[in-house]
């Protein structure tokens, strides 16, 4: 890459997060976005496998470990590379909880999970689940930009880790 390439390609990033950039637009769009953004935290989906672990059949409670395993795996991962790029998060007011307990952004942790989680929802099965948690997996890698918190490249190289992820923990047997 050229010298200042780089800084160009930070600076392209920062231009087309800001284009999709919405945290501070009120309106329905806004509303669904904050939405999604949450759901793609980590303490929701814990709890929600917990609670299919505890409840679900003997399939759903492998499926349950299995995401609590990959949960855990990917945040591992996530959190090594944002203590060695320390990059910062865009400049914003939403997501102050987050902007405070995390201040990294790259890669994204939520974009990871969710790519993750989608990775191994289609490889479990059943076909539906694998089908929900696709479709609704973009819809958070999104809102993370769109409201603020990520740069589209953080997402962007989050969700490849989270589909490499996720191939890694279909293929590791867990003593289930």
């Amino acid at each position: 890459m050229k010298p200042g390439g780089f800084q160009k390609l930070l600076e392209l990033d920062g231009r087309a997060t800001g284009q999709l950039s919405i945290a501070e637009q009120p309106g329905f769009l806004r509303s669904i976005s904050i939405f999604f953004a949450h759901s793609g935290d980590s303490w929701f989906w814990l709890v929600g496998l917990i609670v299919l672990w505890w409840l679900g059949t003997d399939a759903w409670k492998d499926r349950a470990i299995t995401m609590i395993f990959g949960i855990a795996l990917t945040a591992l991962v996530v959190f090594i590379i944002k203590l060695i790029v320390r990059r910062r998060r865009p400049e914003g007011e939403w997501g102050k909880f987050y902007r405070k307990t995390d201040p990294h952004s790259f890669p994204s942790g939520h974009a990871a999970r969710a790519a993750m989680l989608a990775a191994v929802a289609l490889g479990m099965g059943p076909p539906w689940f694998g089908l929900v948690i696709l479709l609704w997996a973009p819809l958070v890698i999104l809102a993370r930009v769109a409201m603020g918190v990520h740069y589209l490249s953080d997402v962007l190289v989050g969700s490849m880790l989270g589909m490499l992820m996720g191939l890694v923990v279909l293929t590791i047997p867990l003593p289930i």
